[in-house]
């Protein structure tokens, strides 16, 4: 496992901008010069060459203003310097010696990047380190009580039970009440009277028969519902700030039916690929920078799947893989991430996104079609953004796959291995696709420009990044046994 570090951090960094606008010929020496420096941790001396190149007042869409960008969101993740993490895993490891805290991070275990010559620490460090290794726990003085919570491997037991009579895939309904509130805090000098404020909230896709009788109840102001099957879909809303400079806030209430998905598979009965099809062409392929198929990807799926050439089979090595050697951990913000699967590879941990696009990643460098969904889990008392993916095989078609709650700790297969092939029907699916552009399009670079879960907001064209706003999901979910009769 190797340290999270600044070096090579941004090799890729052209690639997060691929949708900015070119530099003009006269900035690009400057420009390079930058992408140098980044990629040996001198962030000052970075910022200092793209800063004159910056226009301000104008919205962050140059290469340069999105790098800059970035380069306050990678500061905001790594805000512990050595003696702020030393104090936090003190309160967990009393005697921990700095001999120990060089190990942890150089293995990286406990996640850090040099910045300006000084290790700087991921703002869940702590939390992650104890995640990523035995003997952190082990040396742990006390072991924080495990909340008990959602019963998902009864849950999917009965499940199993009901597809066995089902004249369908699609069983135990359940139905979804979601208000959804985004709020900007006080205090944003962008907000004054007069400037328009537009912002982007999640809303649920009509999808086959695993999510149905999507129904926008309410919004607050009236918003815009964008087309079924948009990638990323949204509500839109748009405000003008009132005289007294009144922070805006946005509802949405809407309900749907999630089903959980459970077709019986049968590994004998895989047909093969019309590999001529424009679905397995489109797939299988490279997507840079998030799909690549490096030589070490390459070389990974030979030793997976070997010789097998059973498309589920393989779905299945890979996903079983992914489940013991990508273990999930808090994430970095994704707009800093130049690739998710090659960060997932390289650190040997990552969460939900991070885990399920190194799934999709393997999955179509074996030749297996695989695609990304997100969202929300909805499991009572768990909700929270989630990010999953989906298989292609004959004869069933595309079929969930969810690499992050991989394999369950259970000794009946059907349990364990559920979650290659089968979903729960606790989602909220927004998208079908990462990386889209919104409807209608966001002006200024985005705070999540790969996901679309929290909303996007923006004033008079600029960005207001996360920490500017906040944003509330309540989820009321009933199961079949709760309706009334």
């Amino acid at each position: 496992m190797k340290t999270v570090c600044a070096c090579g951090y941004f090799v890729a960094v052209l690639a997060v901008l691929a949708t900015a606008r070119p530099c003009p010929a006269e900035t690009k020496a400057q420009f390079q010069a930058a992408k140098e420096l980044i990629a040996k941790g001198e962030f000052r001396e970075a910022t200092k060459l793209l800063r004159p190149e910056i226009d301000p007042s104008a919205p962050t869409t140059s290469p340069a203003a999105i790098m800059l960008e970035v380069l306050d969101r990678t500061r905001a993740d790594f805000p512990h310097s050595e003696a702020e993490i030393t104090k936090q895993l003190r309160e967990s490891i009393p005697d921990v010696k700095e001999t120990e805290i060089e190990k942890w991070r150089d293995a990286g275990a406990l996640q850090s990047k040099q910045i300006d010559g000084e290790y700087r620490y991921f703002r869940n460090a702590a939390a992650n380190l104890f995640r990523l290794s035995k003997e952190a726990r082990e040396r742990r003085e006390k072991t924080p009580e495990e909340k008990k919570g959602f019963d998902l491997d009864r849950l999917i037991g009965e499940l199993n039970a009901i597809a066995k009579t089902a004249d369908t895939p699609a069983i135990y309904p359940v139905k979804h009440h979601v208000t959804y509130t985004l709020s900007l805090k006080e205090g944003n000098p962008r907000l004054k009277p007069g400037a328009t404020v537009r912002a982007w909230l999640p809303f649920p896709q009509e999808y086959r028969i695993q999510q149905t009788d999507v129904k926008l109840l309410k919004s607050e102001p009236e918003g815009v519902v964008a087309p079924p099957k948009t990638p990323q879909r949204t509500i839109y809303f748009e405000q003008v700030v009132d005289d007294k400079g009144t922070p805006p806030k946005f509802v949405a209430e809407y309900e749907f039916t999630a089903y959980a998905y459970v077709p019986t598979l049968n590994l004998e009965l895989v047909k093969p690929y019309d590999e001529e099809s424009d679905e397995y062409s489109e797939f299988t392929a490279e997507r840079a920078p998030h799909i690549v198929f490096t030589p070490e990807v390459k070389k990974l799926v030979k030793e997976i799947v070997g010789d097998e050439t059973n498309p589920l089979k393989k779905a299945q090595l890979i996903f079983n893989w992914v489940s013991e050697n990508i273990p999930w951990v808090s994430e970095m913000e994704y707009s800093t991430i130049p690739s998710l699967s090659k960060k997932g590879l390289a650190a040997r941990c990552g969460d939900c996104g991070v885990q399920n696009t190194t799934f999709i990643t393997l999955c179509r460098a074996a030749g297996v079609p695989a695609r990304w969904q997100s969202g929300f889990g909805t499991k009572p008392d768990e909700q929270g953004m989630h990010d999953w993916a989906e298989i292609y095989v004959e004869p069933w078609g595309w079929l969930p796959a969810d690499a992050s709650y991989g394999k369950r700790k259970s000794d009946e297969p059907a349990v364990r291995d559920f979650f290659c092939g089968h979903m729960d029907p606790y989602r909220l699916i927004v998208n079908l696709d990462y990386g889209r552009e919104l409807h209608p399009p966001k002006t200024s670079f985005r705070s999540e420009p790969i996901d679309f879960q929290r909303g996007e907001v923006e004033v008079d064209g600029h960005n207001l990044y996360f920490d500017e706003w906040e944003w509330d999901l309540k989820v009321k979910s009933t199961p079949p046994e709760d309706k009334k009769e």
